[in-house]
C-alpha cells in the first residue's frame, strides 16, 4: 500500500519546485525541495512508492522537467489528478513518471489513505475507504516507457 497526500487544485511548478532551487539539476537536491512551498513538511512524510493526488490541472505554470523529476526523485510513485497542465503531461512521462487522469478517484481519495495502482487495468483501489476507482489504463508502449524510466531510457534500451 501506499500513502495518498492530497493536494487542490492549479498546483503549478512553481510549487511543486520553487523557482530559487531551479539552479540545481541534481535529482535529489531537487527532491529534498519538492512541494515545500504549500506543504513544508512533505519531504519528512512521503516514503518511496507514496502518490500524490490532485485536483484539476495539476503541473500548471512553467514547463520545466524538474517539477517531475522532483516529484518521481522524492519517491512519489504516481500522480493522480482530476486533470494535468498538458505540457506536465508529457514531461511526467518523458521522465517515467506515472501518472493518471481520475476525476472521481483525485475527489474522493483523502489524504493519508492507503492507495494502490494497478497499471494494467487502471483500477485504483483506496483501502482505507474499501472503494475501488477506474482510469484509463496507458497504452503498452507508454507503459514500457515508464517502466523503462522515461523516454531517453526506453529509446536507450530499443538501441541496444
Amino acid at each position: 500500500m501506499s500513502t495518498a497526500h492530497k493536494y487542490g487544485d492549479h498546483v503549478d511548478t512553481d510549487v511543486i519546485i520553487p523557482a530559487r532551487y531551479l539552479n540545481s539539476q541534481n535529482e535529489k537536491e531537487l527532491a529534498s525541495h519538492c512541494m515545500e512551498d504549500i506543504d513544508a513538511g512533505f519531504t519528512k512524510k512521503v516514503k518511496n512508492g507514496d502518490i500524490i493526488v490532485a485536483g484539476l490541472n495539476f503541473g500548471c505554470g512553467s514547463s520545466r522537467e524538474h517539477a517531475p523529476v522532483a516529484i518521481k526523485a522524492s519517491g512519489i510513485s504516481c500522480v493522480i489528478a482530476k486533470s494535468f497542465a498538458r505540457i506536465f503531461y508529457r514531461n511526467a512521462i518523458n521522465i517515467g513518471l506515472a501518472i493518471l487522469e481520475c476525476p472521481e478517484a483525485a475527489e474522493d481519495i483523502s489524504d493519508g489513505d492507503d492507495v494502490s495502482v494497478d497499471f494494467d487495468t487502471g483500477i485504483i483501489t483506496n483501502s482505507t475507504k474499501r472503494k475501488t476507482y477506474r482510469a484509463e489504463p496507458f497504452p503498452e508502449f507508454i507503459k514500457q516507457m515508464i517502466a523503462d524510466g522515461g523516454l531517453m531510457a526506453s529509446l536507450k534500451k530499443s538501441q541496444k
